[in-house]
C-alpha cells in the first residue's frame, strides 16, 4: 500500500474525503481518491447517535473495517483519543495500529463547555504519547488537532502556538479545523514545519486557494454524510407526498456500486 505520509504534498494537497461506512469508502476509493478518512459524526449518524457517542472499540473497529475494504490508506477520526490521560491516548493509538489503519487524528477538545481545550502541557503530552505508540509515520501517521476554532478559542496566535507544540511533540501532520479565511490558512501553513490538513467549510477558501496557501491535505469532515442523508430525506418526503421521482436520481450511486464501488 502507498506510504500515507508521502501523499501529503504542500501546495499539491492530498484530497482525503471522509467516508461514513464501508459502502461509501468503496465508492470513494473507486472514484480515484488516494486515501480516505473516517468521520466521527458521520459514523455516529449511521448508528443513530450524535457525534461523540461512540466507544473506542466501535471507532477503531469501524476504521479497521474501512481499511480492510479498500486498497488505499485509511485515517481514522479518533476524537479525543477516548481518554484524557496520555496513557489512555496511547492505548487508543495502539489499537488503531493493530487494526491496520494508516493514520488517525487526535483532538485537544475536552468536551467540557467551561474548558473546551486541554491545558497546553497536557495536550502536548497526549500528542507525544500518541506518536510514541504509533510505531512511526511508516506505520501510523498521527495528525494532531488544535480544535479551539470550533469551540470559541479563535485567537490564531494561540492556535499556531498549540500546533507548534504538537510539532515539537512529534506529530506527523497538523490540523486546526475551523479556519475560515485564506489568511488564517496561509498563516498556519507558514508557521509550522509539518504537513497541514485543512477542513473545507461552506463559504470558506476553495480547494485551489487552500493549495496555493501551502496545505498538504484537504478533508471534508462530516459534510458528505449529510449530503448523502439529505438525498434520503428528499426521497422520503417525495414518497410521502405521493411521488417516486427519486428514481431519476439513483443512477450515479447505482453505477458506482455495480461498476467501480466494489
Amino acid at each position: 500500500m502507498t506510504d500515507f505520509l508521502s501523499l501529503h504534498r504542500p501546495g499539491d494537497p492530498l484530497l482525503m474525503p471522509n467516508a461514513f461506512d464501508v459502502g461509501s469508502a468503496r465508492v470513494l476509493a473507486g472514484a480515484g481518491f488516494q486515501a480516505i478518512a473516517t468521520t466521527s459524526g458521520g459514523y455516529a449518524a449511521t448508528l443513530g447517535r450524535g457525534d461523540g457517542e461512540v466507544t473506542r472499540d466501535e471507532a477503531v473497529g469501524h476504521g479497521g473495517a474501512l481499511a480492510a475494504a479498500v486498497g488505499v490508506p485509511v485515517s481514522a477520526d479518533l476524537e479525543d483519543g477516548f481518554g484524557d490521560s496520555p496513557d489512555e491516548v496511547a492505548a487508543t493509538i495502539t489499537a488503531a495500529r493493530e487494526a491496520g489503519l494508516a493514520g488517525c487524528s487526535i483532538e485537544d477538545y475536552t468536551r467540557d463547555d467551561d474548558n473546551p481545550v486541554h491545558d497546553l502541557a497536557l495536550a502536548r503530552d497526549r500528542v507525544a504519547a500518541a506518536v510514541e505508540a504509533s510505531g512511526g509515520p511508516g506505520t501510523l501517521v498521527v495528525t494532531a488537532r488544535a480544535d479551539g476554532h470550533l469551540h470559541g478559542h479563535t485567537d490564531l496566535g494561540e492556535t499556531v502556538a498549540r500546533l507548534q507544540a504538537f510539532q515539537e511533540a512529534g506529530a506527523h501532520v497538523l490540523y486546526a479545523p475551523g479556519l475560515r479565511t485564506l489568511e488564517e490558512v496561509g498563516t498556519v501553513c507558514a508557521e509550522v514545519d509539518r504537513p497541514v490538513n485543512v477542513l473545507l467549510l461552506q463559504g470558506g477558501p476553495t480547494p485551489a486557494e487552500i493549495a496555493d496557501a501551502g496545505a498538504a491535505r484537504i478533508s471534508v469532515g462530516g459534510a458528505w454524510t449529510w449530503v448523502a442523508y439529505s438525498g434520503l430525506v428528499d426521497a422520503a418526503r417525495e414518497l410521502l407526498a405521493g411521488s417516486a421521482s427519486y428514481f431519476d436520481r439513483i443512477g450515479p450511486a447505482y453505477d458506482a456500486f455495480t461498476r467501480g464501488g466494489r
